[in-house]
């Protein structure tokens, strides 16, 4: 019997990379890749499960699905810091280097 490859295995692989890539964008494209690559694992998943005799590149699919998971966490972390700072220093000082600068020596207390 030969084994055939999970359809999605490469597809997962990708998005994971993307999604670790993806989160220094403000959390946003990571969060949409990784997700998307959850998706697509569990499908290819179920697959394997049904028959795993008949598939080869497990590993990677698994590999994706955890790279997919960090780049989850990473993007969510960095949404966090993103709405923390527009929260306690303002859009305004996002942008201004300098106003970003006397904000944050104002949180300090200096």
């Amino acid at each position: 019997m030969d084994q055939q490859k999970l359809p999605n295995a490469t597809a997962v692989l990708i998005l994971g990379i993307v999604s670790i890539v993806g989160c220094c964008c403000y959390g946003l494209p990571g969060l949409i890749a990784g997700i998307i690559a959850l998706v697509l694992a569990k499908k290819d998943g179920e697959l394997y499960r049904k028959n795993p005799a008949l598939y080869s590149n497990y590993s990677q699919l698994n590999a994706g699905k955890i790279m997919a998971i960090i780049g989850i966490v990473l993007s969510v972390l960095y949404v966090i810091y993103v709405i923390v700072m527009l929260s306690t220093v303002g859009w305004e000082a996002m942008k201004d280097p300098q106003l970003m600068q006397e904000r944050m020596r104002d949180l300090m207390g200096q």
